[in-house]
């Protein structure tokens, strides 16, 4: 789509043509579909996002965990801290660099995987998609935040410093 197919648009600024309303309000309704799943592990969707990343890289450093989930480290702290009060992690400093924080998964966070590896089934079924679809939406997303890093990054070299 160019700036031609957006002129296009009867009302471009109209609520259903917005596709940050459409991320948004899919984003809402797909956690939503997640949280009775979670609940029973104790944990939220952000917490659920970390134990992923752990299950599928630890031990990992705060800084390496904060880049691969893109979220700046003062969200992730709580959400560390929080698993740690729960017994699924634990923090502390690398034995081979004091100065970085590293996150291992305790036993009891190692355990938890098996139950989650019930999450994704029963959330394909709960969304009635076909898989192929989803996988397909998966691919879509990426290229989507792809280009809005892209964007974000040649926006912040414009901007003049001040």
């Amino acid at each position: 789509m160019d700036e031609r197919d957006i002129a296009d648009i009867a009302d471009p600024l109209a609520l259903e043509h917005q596709v940050c309303f459409a991320l948004s309000v899919a984003a809402r309704g797909v956690v939503a579909v997640y949280r009775p799943l979670l609940e029973p592990l104790g944990l939220t969707h952000p917490q659920y996002l970390v134990m992923l990343a752990l299950w599928q890289h630890a031990p990992m450093s705060v800084k390496d965990l904060s880049r691969l989930l893109q979220l700046d480290p003062g969200t992730l702290s709580p959400l560390l801290k929080r698993l740690e009060t729960t017994g699924y992690i634990r923090r502390g400093r690398d034995d081979r660099d004091e100065r970085v924080l590293a996150v291992t998964l305790t036993a009891e966070g190692r355990a938890l995987r098996a139950e989650a590896e019930k999450i994704p089934p029963a959330i394909v079924e709960r969304l009635g998609m076909d898989i192929a679809e989803l996988m397909e939406l998966h691919q879509s997303l990426t290229r989507v935040i792809g280009a809005a890093q892209t964007a974000v990054a040649r926006s912040a070299a414009e901007t003049p410093a001040g």
